[in-house]
């Protein structure tokens, strides 16, 4: 290998471990942002968290993110199976073991409204929150098995127009340095 291709592979090097970093940390930010850059998500319609994040609950997805680099690629990866109907939305069927967990938030749901000396429900906010969310588990729990729930597309990572404008900066800013240093030597 001469010296050229030396530079030339280090100058490769640097600059996919250049846009690996501004990838991995553009990507994060949408979770911040709660949109693909300017394009909002779909804010929740389950009573289950009002007002909070979308996609963050435990913040497992957003942690299980990876990018690594090879020789002349560039490779995103989650570890957790259900990355991918997030990102692209979809449709997933109701299974037995779904209908087990449903019912399971439910009686959760149920065991957490405050009550009176006599025994009947308190009419506070936080008893009234609790029943809608119960309520919300209970029609999840009533779903029969085989039928469908939407999941709506909420992309964070992808193609994107400022993802290229980003990759062609961090190029050309690259080719700029190393054509600044480089250096010409005749003999």
């Amino acid at each position: 290998m001469t010296m050229a291709q030396a530079d030339l592979s280090t100058l490769i090097k640097h600059v996919l471990d250049d846009i690996r970093v501004e990838y991995k940390d553009e990507f994060d930010r949408n979770f911040e942002r709660q949109a693909f850059f300017t394009e909002a998500w779909q804010r929740r319609k389950s009573p289950t968290r009002p007002g909070g994040a979308i996609l963050i609950d435990t913040g497992a997805l957003r942690r299980s993110f990876n990018v690594t680099t090879s020789a002349n690629a560039i490779e995103f990866s989650y570890s957790k199976e259900y990355a991918a109907i997030h990102n692209e939305g979809g449709t997933i069927k109701v299974t037995e073991r779904m209908k087990h967990y449903f019912w399971h938030k439910y009686y959760e749901a149920q065991g957490g409204f405050g009550r009176k000396k006599n025994g009947e429900r308190r009419n506070d906010k936080r008893t009234r929150q609790l029943s809608t969310v119960a309520e919300f588990w209970k029609y999840m729990a009533l779903k029969k098995v085989g039928s469908e729930i939407k999941i709506p597309r909420r992309q964070f990572v992808g193609y994107s127009p400022i993802v290229e404008q980003t990759v062609r900066q961090i190029i050309e800013e690259s080719l700029t340095d190393y054509f600044e240093n480089f250096e010409i030597i005749t003999k």
